[in-house]
């Protein structure tokens, strides 16, 4: 068994003796240990006495900063005002992220409206000491009050062919305001964006640079979506790299180049780990070589954690193919990270046993709120980042000394712009004989006050982290810029701010965190604990971890030649004649046999339906409290069971149904997610009757029971998680359950029905019937123990259901239906393109299309179609379909031949009638594929019927056409799923309105419904309510009952007499009678 690296030994240097595969093997067994231990540990090898002493040091360099105030560059001045925790300075983000590139004036003008009209800017007028910010105040105020005299006439944008926006501040045809605004964003721009070409990057560097001042150039960029983006982007590093050598001079402190690997493969992720180590690898190798043959350095940026591992393995790959005896090739460690230390002490091992130093870029990370939704998304045991920014200095700090003391192999350089950081470190390298060599490093647009009053006492080299490329490149480093640069918990934003004391702003990180007892902080709940005491998230496994999807494959591996068996399953004694069994072929190959299955005998639905109802009625009958509490733990129990029967669930999931690894894990949450959720409303709707105003003396009240007998079918797309939600709801509420899966899914369900049984759930309140769909529900339906059926499909098959449950015999039984979707995305043109294919490959083509909620329609504003269709036509290049189980397939089989055949159909209509815009590569012949298409149609004529699989139409609009296009989509009578992508919040709301469906879902895909969070559902012919994993689903499998009872008929009415003494008789008057 591995052993437990302690923080504080490796600091002090105890493990020096391991290898770099040992190091390896302990960074994978460190993804997210506990924070409160760590930084315990790691507190503990930082020198307390010489950071106490940084922190004095850093309080008089703030005082001394402060004191020359006059001298702060103006953007410094306008961001203390306009920081990111104020409303204001978010809109301001909004307008920079999106503005400059918009490509029609009409979105613009109609964004800027939006963000400038609802914010209070005249609180900020000679708030500042600075004239020039007070004068950009009032230039708010002005657009602001123009925007708003705008919005004030023009109820319907969309009818306005000249605003009064555009009267008021008409100059030479263009908006005053809209200039002036631009030309604003771009001066916030450059202030991050040192050029934007290398060469005249290299030109206003060359101003800035001196002894002690250098540059590492970034070229603006973030991941690449596409090959030849990846292609682009490497020519765009190699031309960096040779004009950076061409300026050089030979002055011992050059400048120096920053490469992203996601830049540079359009799958930089670990599901590609083989293809990438050989593609992007070589790709890598190739800049690695030429760099060293130019003698420009180069360093690798630190991206998310999910990445870490694959970042090491390409790293090391590169760098024994073309560094070793250099020194030129290096990293960034981010020391929010709490596998940081183990990280370093790999890299000094690879830099020892090669004989070749490693420079180190050490940062504090800037993803921390991605990383944090993720986990918690997820439902992942812990954080692999720290939760308190004084655990990330702690942790930067021991890393620091590490780095100072016990890595030879490493040259470090430490990016900071925290003047105590900045102090600790000299602190602790003075202290050291002889005194290490290492550079600072800050990024371009911050930091430089401190940096320039820090070179008034010491001379430690610094080079500046510096972006090029265009403004409509910056969109990414600039939002992570200002969100360092804003935080309520960064230095750089309270530096300038008197309200904070020096010695408040610098006080020891140590100190900070030993005041709290090295707590996480509770306001970032761990994954399991998001949804507060009530439920437990359900466990989450990360596939991007190694080790986590190692113990998960090795556990399926042991059910991959299991043979399962669905058979009937009922409270009935006697037996009845047997069907034959059917072999379950997965469709991914007719090679694989996942089991049998055997059908019930519509014969015997009577008896069933008479198991059920006298089981309903035992329980019924019981006392509701006892009843209650005995629901809630089956429901309990069963969430429970699910997820220690995890890997067998999952196998299941992928052979039977030809669900991805990730679905099949998404599928077993949900399931989960179900049985608690709806085991918590047992306790809001039926643990106490409902208290009922009325006249006094009586009391009324409200309650809930359940039905009778509840028929749940339930479909393929959603073996487990729908079969199991409706169970879960319909047991909870009360009610018996007749189960009938889906034909193509019956082990799955089967499989939950037993595991069902095995926690305490009767069988006569659960009985379990596989079988064909329309002989059990024809006979079930004319039952008249049936009480209600809940149905999710086709909204064919619900149509004819509720016309058989309309003309049966008995008592109206209610029918809960969830059927399919047509469903949009609508992009305008303040869209970021790149966030909008990532969503649209995983909403149409995620689950191979197979999702009530995916896409089938993306709608584009034709400014931004021809970027955005170039983008997902390239991305759809890089999808993998194919085998299910394998962790690189993106796309696996649709359910059966039969829906493949009428997809197929539906592709070679398209041909006829529409443009193929984008193509996946071609799918395996054997099993029952669909390569994922996406085809550009100019009516919606082809979107009449739902087509289940990984098709995308393609619609262009005009921003004039936004009603009509709300229109068309409205005209089609479904109404699931939608999803907005726009940055203007007035756009979104207006479409949200416009358009009648049940889930909408703004600047994000639109799949993925978590339970409790995006109740699920919708209306017109994609179902009948209420939405599933919503507060009121159960409500609809139970029945109300009002209970009035007169508490005054046994003499008296008790309540109202203690209630007022004034109608109590006077005792003289009752003596005297």
């Amino acid at each position: 068994m591995l052993e437990t690296l302690q923080p504080d030994a490796i600091v002090n240097g105890s493990y020096a003796s391991l290898s770099c595969s040992q190091w390896f093997q302990h960074i994978r067994h460190l993804y997210a240990p506990d924070e409160t231990s760590w930084v315990r540990s790691l507190a503990a090898s930082v020198p307390s006495q010489q950071v106490h002493q940084a922190s004095l040091q850093a309080a008089t360099l703030v005082h001394e900063l402060r004191a020359q105030r006059e001298h702060l560059p103006l953007f410094e001045r306008f961001m203390q005002e306009y920081s990111l925790s104020s409303e204001e300075g978010l809109t301001l983000m909004v307008l920079a992220e999106a503005l400059l590139r918009i490509p029609d004036r009409r979105t613009r003008d109609a964004l800027i409206r939006a963000e400038m009209s609802h914010v209070n800017w005249k609180q900020h007028l000679g708030h500042s000491d600075s004239f020039w910010v007070n004068m950009a105040t009032r230039g708010l105020i002005a657009g602001a009050t123009f925007a708003s005299w705008s919005q004030d006439h023009n109820d319907d944008p969309s009818q306005r062919s000249r605003t009064i926006f555009e009267q008021l501040v008409g100059h030479s045809g263009e908006p005053f305001v809209r200039a002036a605004l631009q030309r604003a964003m771009q001066l916030l721009g450059d202030q991050f964006v040192v050029g934007h070409t290398i060469d005249q990057a290299l030109s206003n560097a060359g101003r800035m640079v001196s002894d002690k001042i250098c540059y590492s150039f970034d070229m603006l960029g973030e991941a690449a979506m596409t090959e030849d983006d990846a292609e682009s982007y490497a020519n765009s590093y190699s031309m960096a790299l040779q004009r950076i050598a061409a300026s050089q001079k030979n002055d011992g402190h050059p400048h120096s180049l920053s490469i992203k690997l996601s830049a540079l493969h359009p799958r930089y992720e670990e599901s590609q780990h083989p293809r990438l180590i050989s593609e992007l690898g070589g790709r890598l190798a190739s800049l690695v070589r030429e760099a060293r043959q130019l003698n420009v350095a180069i360093t690798l940026d630190a991206e998310e954690a999910d990445r870490l591992e694959l970042s090491l393995s390409i790293f090391q790959s590169v760098f024994e193919q073309e560094a070793i005896g250099w020194g030129g090739f290096g990293m960034a460690v981010q020391a929010y990270s709490k596998r940081a230390l183990p990280v370093l002490g790999w890299l000094n091992q690879l830099a020892l046993e090669h004989d070749t130093h490693i420079k180190v870029r050490l940062v504090k990370g800037a993803y921390w709120d991605t990383e944090i939704k993720l986990c918690q998304q997820r439902g992942l045991e812990g954080y692999p980042i720290f939760t308190r920014k004084a655990h990330t200095d702690i942790s930067y700090l021991a890393c620091t000394r590490f780095l100072l003391c016990h890595t030879p192999g490493l040259t470090p350089q430490f990016a900071t712009h925290n003047a105590q950081t900045v102090a600790a470190i000299t602190n602790m390298a003075d202290a050291l004989k002889p005194t290490p060599s290492y550079e600072f490093q800050r990024l371009h647009g911050m930091g430089e006050a401190l940096y320039a009053h820090w070179h008034t006492r010491r001379n430690e080299p610094v080079r500046v982290y510096a972006p090029v490329g265009e403004h409509q490149q910056l969109l990414p480093y600039l939002v992570r810029r200002l969100l360092e640069n804003g935080a309520n918990t960064s230095f750089v934003h309270h530096l300038w701010d008197d309200e904070v004391a020096p010695e408040t702003l610098t006080r020891s990180p140590l100190e900070l965190a030993r005041d709290l007892n090295y707590s996480a902080n509770s306001a970032t709940p761990l994954p399991c604990d998001i949804y507060g005491k009530n439920r437990r998230n359900s466990h989450g496994i990360n596939l991007n971890i190694s080790l986590q999807r190692e113990l998960l494959f090795d556990d399926m591996r042991r059910w991959s030649s299991h043979q399962w068996e669905a058979r009937p399953i009922t409270a009935t004694t006697g037996k009845g004649a047997l069907l034959a069994d059917k072999p379950v072929i997965a469709p991914f190959t007719a090679q694989y046999q996942v089991g049998r299955s055997q059908w019930f005998n519509p014969d015997d639905i009577a008896a069933v339906m008479n198991a059920g109802a006298a089981g309903f009625e035992r329980w019924r009958l019981l006392a509701p409290r006892y009843a209650n509490q005995e629901r809630k733990a089956w429901l309990m129990l069963l969430a429970s069971a699910l997820e220690n029967h995890s890997a067998e669930l999952i196998t299941l999931c992928v052979l039977e149904a030809g669900k991805t690894v990730q679905d099949s894990i998404d599928e077993l949450r949900e399931a989960v997610d179900f049985c608690r959720y709806y085991a918590r409303q047992i306790d809001v709707h039926f643990a106490q009757p409902n208290k009922l105003t009325g006249p006094t003396g009586e009391c009324n009240e409200l309650y809930y029971e359940g039905r009778g007998v509840w028929l749940c079918i339930s479909p393929w797309n959603f073996p487990l998680a729908i079969f199991i939600g409706q169970i879960a709801a319909a047991l909870a509420a009360g009610n018996s359950v007749i189960a009938k899966p889906a034909e193509a899914t019956s082990l799955i369900a089967a499989r939950a029905v037993e595991i069902a049984h095995q926690v305490g759930i009767p069988k006569d309140l659960l009985q379990f019937l596989p079988g064909s769909g329309v002989d059990i529900g024809s006979a079930a339906f004319n039952d008249i123990n049936l009480a209600g059926v809940a149905f999710t499909g086709s909204h064919k098959t619900a149509r004819q259901i509720a016309l058989q449950l309309a003309q049966r015999n008995g008592a109206m039984v209610p029918f809960i239906a969830e059927t399919g979707g047509q469903n949009a995305m609508i992009v305008d043109s303040t869209a970021l393109p790149e966030q909008v294919v990532r969503d649209v490959l995983r909403s149409a083509f995620g689950s191979a299309g197979q999702r009530c909620s995916a896409l089938r329609v993306l709608c584009l504003q034709d400014d931004i179609a021809d970027e955005v269709i170039r983008l997902l036509s390239g991305a759809m290049l890089e999808l993998s379909v194919g085998d299910p189980l394998s962790l690189s397939t993106d796309v696996g089989p649709v359910i059966d031949s039969r829906a493949q055949h009428y997809l197929l159909r539906h592709i070679r209509w398209l041909e006829q009638h529409a443009k193929c815009v984008g193509k996946a590569p071609k799918a395996p012949e054997e099993g029952t594929f669909v390569t994922p298409v996406a085809y550009e149609i100019t009516d919606f004529e082809a979107l009449r019927e739902e087509h289940f699989g990984p098709i995308l139409h393609i619609y262009r609009y005009s921003a004039k056409s936004l009603n009509t296009l709300i229109s068309n989509i409205n005209s089609l009578g479904f109404g699931l799923t939608l999803s907005v992508h726009s940055r203007n919040p007035d756009t979104a709301s207006r479409i949200e309105r416009g358009i009648r469906v049940g889930n909408v879902y703004v600047n994000r895909d639109q799949i993925g419904a978590v339970v409790g969070v995006q109740p699920f559902g919708g209306m017109g012919l994609s179902g009948t309510g209420p939405k599933a994993g919503g507060p009121n689903y159960l409500l609809r499998f139970a029945t109300e009952r009002t209970r009035t009872i007169n508490t005054s008929a046994v003499g008296g009415n008790a309540d109202l007499l203690r209630g007022n003494d004034d109608l109590i008789a006077d005792e003289d008057d009752i003596t005297s009678e």
